[in-house]
């Protein structure tokens, strides 16, 4: 049985004996991941979570190992800023700072740190799936399964919409977004949908509008905005609105999607589909997962921080629940030690149920931890979880065609590896006169 962690135990039983153990030098955690730039709201939100796990675990002693109580510390730096300063901001939160654990997005602007760490050994936690792979042996996805958790919307959209034959696509051209492309594209093959249109952009455009209206001109059943950043999703999704679109969108993430609501309409955004919910959804009141009260830490979150909550503001902390867990079975912070704890059993818990570390056929590691994930849509103004869906069942169906459109897009990890950076083909495929995909 999986003995609570310290922060799960705080907020069950709201407190906990404080122990004499002398405080001895301090946990670091490293937080390298977008703090700037169209992916901040990937990385921002989720410090700020961060944070408040800290402080709940500070607030009673720290983190127990050996006998002996350490406070927790966050040491944090924005990897949108130079490929060379997140290479050295890894270094100096290693080599200077002895952190523990490194949590990032991933992605293009962690890449430049990513060899480095591994050669290292350095325990490094990824919201992104795709960037695993037999060399990344320390990297693991325990908390979001990005791309994988797209083709669960797709599902319940094709189940529940059977007259939504035809889909349009866009995508930016970045480590994110071609595999999510990658996803979508399988998952609509997988249920019998036509792809009219597909649009890849650069990651640095910002004109929404010319995209949308070539979507448009194919005269699709729904609109697709695969995983396009925060602010790229809102203009996306603003300009179909303005161009008289009316049928459903389905996308990954819908931060301020109140805002969306204010500057559209609320009927409107009721036919928006995407995977990431509020936590105070009643559907999450009985899961057990890290804190077990999400609502207490949704209230938390949105009272310190409001209007900042979005798709990532629970994620890094969960993980940090996951590796608190790990050290108190392992009693010790040794990355690889950690890392066999959390390991041992190919089972354990995950944010929406249990889940199972799985990966090899897609990434040639079962360092990803895949389980359920919600599709979720907005009601009565707020975002609420439909239904869980079982990543697990539809890799198991559609595996194999999954590899076959990862391998179509250079995404498989043997062609990931010494890849050539994709900024020259963002800046070629950006246009948004493509025609239909083939």
């Amino acid at each position: 049985m999986r003995i609570p962690s310290l922060a799960q135990r705080l907020l069950v039983a709201g407190s906990i004996p404080r122990l004499n153990a002398e405080n001895r030098s301090p946990l670091r955690i490293g937080f390298l991941a977008p703090l700037s730039g169209p992916e901040q709201r990937w990385g921002l939100p989720g410090l700020e979570g961060c944070r408040i796990w800290v402080d709940w675990v500070n607030e009673h002693g720290g983190l127990m190992v050996a006998g002996k109580r350490h406070l927790v510390e966050i040491v944090a730096h924005d990897s949108a800023v130079d490929p060379a300063a997140t290479l050295e901001a890894a270094r100096d939160m290693v080599e200077r700072h002895r952190t523990r654990l490194i949590l990032t997005l991933g992605g293009d602007s962690f890449a430049p740190a990513l060899p480095w760490l591994m050669s290292r050994g350095v325990l490094v936690a990824t919201l992104l799936t795709s960037d695993l792979s037999p060399d990344t042996r320390s990297l693991i996805a325990p908390a979001e399964l990005h791309p994988l958790c797209n083709v669960t919307g797709v599902e319940w959209l094709a189940r529940t919409r059977p007259d939504m034959r035809r889909v349009a696509l866009c995508s930016q051209t970045d480590r994110l977004g071609l595999p999510s492309l990658a996803v979508y594209r399988a998952a609509f093959q997988a249920a019998g949908r036509q792809v009219v249109r597909e649009i890849r952009y650069a990651p640095t455009e910002t004109d929404a509008r010319p995209i949308v209206a070539a979507m448009l001109a194919d005269g699709p059943d729904l609109l697709c905005w695969c995983s396009s950043s925060a602010p790229m999703v809102g203009a996306l999704t603003e300009a179909a609105h303005d161009l008289g679109w009316r049928g459903p969108i389905l996308t990954c993430t819908g931060d301020d999607y109140p805002q969306l609501i204010a500057r559209t309409s609320a009927d409107f955004m009721s036919r928006f589909t995407f995977q990431f919910p509020d936590f105070d959804d009643p559907l999450l009141a009985d899961k057990a997962f890290f804190f077990r009260r999400p609502k207490a830490f949704f209230d938390t979150y949105n009272t310190r921080f409001p209007g900042e909550w979005s798709a990532v503001s629970w994620e890094y902390a969960s993980i940090l629940d996951l590796w608190h867990n790990a050290v108190e079975s392992a009693d010790t912070t040794v990355p690889v030690t950690v890392l066999a704890a959390m390991k041992r059993h190919q089972q354990m818990p995950h944010v929406f149920g249990d889940a199972r570390w799985s990966g090899a056929e897609l990434f040639g590691i079962d360092n990803a931890l895949v389980g359920d994930w919600p599709v979720v849509g907005i009601r009565d103004g707020r975002a609420r979880i439909i239904e869980f869906g079982s990543i697990l069942d539809w890799l198991a169906r559609h595996g194999p065609l999954l590899r076959q459109h990862f391998e179509d897009l250079g995404q498989m990890w043997h062609q990931r590896i010494g890849a050539p950076d994709l900024s020259p083909l963002a800046a070629a495929a950006s246009d948004p006169r493509s025609g239909p995909a083939s």
